[in-house]
């Protein structure tokens, strides 16, 4: 069956850096356009990040901008998120995803479980 299982979470200072991996299985990793999203306490899910199936093409959710750079490893059927200059507003418990390329989380067919990134002020 397929499995998204992302590690690289925990808890920083505002300002730190932390990269997330999502590690993919049971499916064809390259075909699949892969995405970050997050969800904070009470809140909805949001967008974070998308990369197309070849890596040609990303694209951010604006709060992220300059910050966070999404990329993959088709090799390792693997996609990680860069996070820098982190911010508290960034705490939140982020997935991937794997779906057509795109901002819409109900488009995305496969989901992980979710890592929690905490960041202190």
């Amino acid at each position: 069956q397929v499995q998204l299982v992302e590690t690289g979470g925990g808890k920083v200072a505002a300002g730190d850096s932390l990269r997330l991996s999502c590690a993919a299985s049971g499916l064809t990793f390259s075909v699949y356009a892969m995405g970050w999203f997050r969800q904070a306490p009470g809140k909805e899910r949001e967008f974070v990040a998308a990369v197309s199936w070849s890596g040609g093409s990303t694209y951010y959710a604006d709060s992220v901008k300059g910050r966070f750079t999404i990329s993959r490893d088709n090799a390792k059927n693997t996609v990680y998120l860069q996070m820098n200059a982190l911010k508290p507003e960034d705490t939140a418990v982020y997935y991937c995803a794997a779906g057509p390329y795109g901002f819409n989380e109900a488009t995305y067919e496969y989901w992980g479980q979710g890592t929690q990134v905490t960041v202190s002020s």
